[in-house]
Formats: C-alpha cells, structure tokens, sequence
C-alpha cells in the first residue's frame, strides 16, 4: 500500500476507513459544509454503483458495467485526487491521516 499521505486509485479502502472518513465529515459539516456535501455525493454515487450491477446484468444492459464500475471506484478515485492536491498544496485535507 501506498504511503498513507499519498494512496493510489488502486488502493483499497476498507468499510472501516469510509466511515471514519464519514464520521470525520458530519463532525465538520458546519466548518466544512462543501466538503461534506461533496463526500455525500461520492458515497451516494458508490453505493449507486453497487446497486446498479444487478438491475443492469437483469435487464443485459452491458453499457452500464462500466458506470457501474465507476461508480464503485469513486471512493478511491476521490481520495487519490485529494491526496495528490494536498500533496501539490492545491488544496488542504485535514482527513487524509484517517486512512492511516
């Protein structure tokens, strides 16, 4: 695994390290309140993607594995380009050592 401070697209991320990136966000709502909504988002579109390969293997709509495999990676995708903003000092993300 990557170093804690700079993870991978590739990177798993636990159940565990979401909801203490979860729980760190709704702590944070009232300081933060982009960001929070912005991790809402990216937990409504996993959990979306997730959903999605059942209706989308019944009704063989095979154009939607790949929204649907997005939609799962989200997570980490947003955690990479977070880390790496924080990393460029573009953008500052206090949560990043929860993954640790």
């Amino acid at each position: 695994m990557a170093h804690p401070l700079r993870p991978h697209a590739w990177d798993p991320l636990t159940l565990a390290q979401l909801h203490r990136l979860k729980k760190w966000h709704e702590s944070h709502e009232r300081t933060q309140p982009v960001e929070f909504h912005v991790w809402e988002c990216v937990l409504t579109v996993w959990v979306m993607g997730w959903i999605g390969w059942l209706p989308a293997f019944a009704f063989e709509a095979p154009w939607a594995y790949p929204l649907c495999l997005l939609g799962v990676l989200t997570p980490r995708l947003y955690v990479s380009w977070r880390a790496r903003a924080h990393e460029a000092q573009r953008l500052r993300c206090d949560w990043l050592d929860l993954l640790s």
